[in-house]
């Protein structure tokens, strides 16, 4: 496996001169990722969550072509969940294994628990003649654009807003993100209330907003701030991943563990696609300290 996983960096690396890259040829982590590379997995993921799993293989591959060790895991974990795509298995874990053999902790993770068989060929993408930096800068029909959060708002409803606004920062997370969530999941409407007893701003249930301390969901400012502390909780307990993180607000944090990633659900895999395409990327920053903490994972 070593020897193959050699040959296909050695690949790799060969691509990238032939595209003539202005990036280093070696591969990177995922934190010092080049902005055409982040741009190019966000993309991805926002065109996965779409179920546009061709336009999601096609940026995949563009960053894995580039050196990406995270774009390489990717793609390599696309072929292996959807087999429409038609790539082997084994080829499919070869992609993996050279994200592993580059440091990759995903893709050690996986290449342990699948062990897998690596193959000696690539998949099509990866040796086929593209424009790769044409692929990071296209702006085709297949791209999952963003839009804005409270575009067509309703006036009455900007105090609304700018509460979301005023409070995120407090709480760590990023305010277009909660404006995503309150869109999604009120059109902020602070009076809301769903068959399933969701109440208010950010739809809380009884049992997170007693989990966080609200006593009336229908305060829009106990309400935000409920919201806000979950959607930290959510955000530390996934890395800042914000499929899975849109995924636990709408269908439970057990469902998205249980699952390991978006659960087959279509109304979540909607609800996730809707907030993707408000918040416009598919990660959240980091948040320094212990912050608000859940309280009942506090108490245990």
């Amino acid at each position: 496996m070593a020897n193959r996983c050699s040959r296909l960096l050695l690949l790799l690396t060969g691509l990238l001169a032939l595209i003539g890259s202005p990036l280093r040829a070696e591969v990177r982590s995922e934190a010092i990722e080049a902005p055409v590379v982040v741009g190019l997995m966000g993309a991805g993921a926002r065109a996965e969550a779409l179920g546009a799993f061709h336009a999601a293989e096609t940026r995949y591959c563009a960053a894995a072509r580039l050196g990406s060790a995270e774009g390489q895991f990717r793609l390599g974990r696309l072929y292996l969940a959807r087999k429409q795509l038609g790539v082997a298995a084994s080829a499919a874990m070869t992609v993996v294994a050279a994200a592993a053999q580059a440091g990759h902790g995903g893709a050690q993770s996986l290449l342990a628990k699948a062990g897998g068989q690596t193959a000696d060929n690539l998949p099509p993408c990866l040796v086929a003649s593209i424009d790769v930096l044409a692929i990071a800068q296209s702006g085709g029909a297949d791209e999952v654009l963003s839009a804005d959060p409270v575009a067509g708002v309703s006036p009455s409803r900007s105090a609304m807003v700018s509460l979301v606004r005023r409070l995120a920062p407090a709480f760590g997370i990023d305010p277009r993100l909660a404006l995503a969530i309150a869109r999604v999941e009120s059109n902020f409407n602070p009076e809301a209330i769903s068959p399933k007893n969701a109440m208010g701003l950010m739809q809380l249930i009884p049992a997170t907003a007693a989990r966080f301390a609200v006593r009336d969901p229908l305060d829009p400012e106990q309400n935000v701030r409920g919201g806000l502390a979950y959607l930290r909780w959510l955000v530390q307990t996934f890395d800042g991943d914000v499929l899975r993180v849109a995924a636990a607000y709408n269908a439970g944090e057990g469902n998205v563990m249980r699952h390991k990633g978006v659960p087959p659900f279509a109304e979540t895999q909607e609800y996730v696609r809707r907030v993707l395409a408000y918040y416009g990327g598919d990660r959240h920053g980091s948040i320094a300290g212990e912050g608000v903490l859940d309280p009942v994972a506090r108490r245990s």
